[in-house]
């Protein structure tokens, strides 16, 4: 099992450097190019990137032990993602309503791919409020839970979670 747990841990730190391997490239190959959509979406892509680093890491806390919150930031943390909630659904309204309005396939498929983040972003910061409100020790499971539960795709492109 202890060998299970190394494989595991050193996948996660290679593929935290593989992410990491990806911004530095998307980065280095934009310099010069003047197209903001083609810069936009790299940029993006780069930007996933780090939040996989970041999940990669967030893993790896996971397996080796992780600190618990204290109250204050227990509290803190309360305020700040119910409030980031609220104004998620806010958002996400008035984005529905612009969506309808657009006719420019191209249009529509970048503000198709924002709107998907939006809401993972918002049923994460959901499911991270109701677990912050329980106000309990937050078990391994249920942060494995958290993290994982709005992620659509696990590597390959298109592979659904089931």
């Amino acid at each position: 099992m202890e060998s299970e747990k190394k494989t595991l841990l050193d996948f996660y730190k290679e593929q935290v450097g593989a992410e990491l391997a990806i911004v530095r490239s998307v980065n280095k190959s934009l310099k010069g190019v003047k197209n903001v959509v083609v810069t936009g979406v790299l940029k993006g892509i780069a930007l996933d990137s780090q939040k996989h680093a970041a999940f990669y890491r967030a893993l790896i806390e996971l397996e080796t032990g992780h600190p618990a919150l204290s109250e204050d930031e227990l509290n803190n943390l309360r305020g700040v993602v119910k409030k980031h909630v609220e104004e998620e659904e806010k958002a996400l309204a008035a984005f529905k309503s612009t969506m309808a309005k657009i006719k420019d396939e191209k249009v529509k498929l970048l503000l198709d791919s924002i709107l998907a983040d939006e809401r993972r972003h918002h049923l994460t910061l959901k499911k991270v409020l109701e677990t912050i409100v329980k106000g309990v020790t937050i078990t391994d499971q249920e942060w494995w839970d958290l993290l994982w539960s709005a992620v659509p795709f696990h590597g390959a492109p298109g592979e659904e979670r089931v």
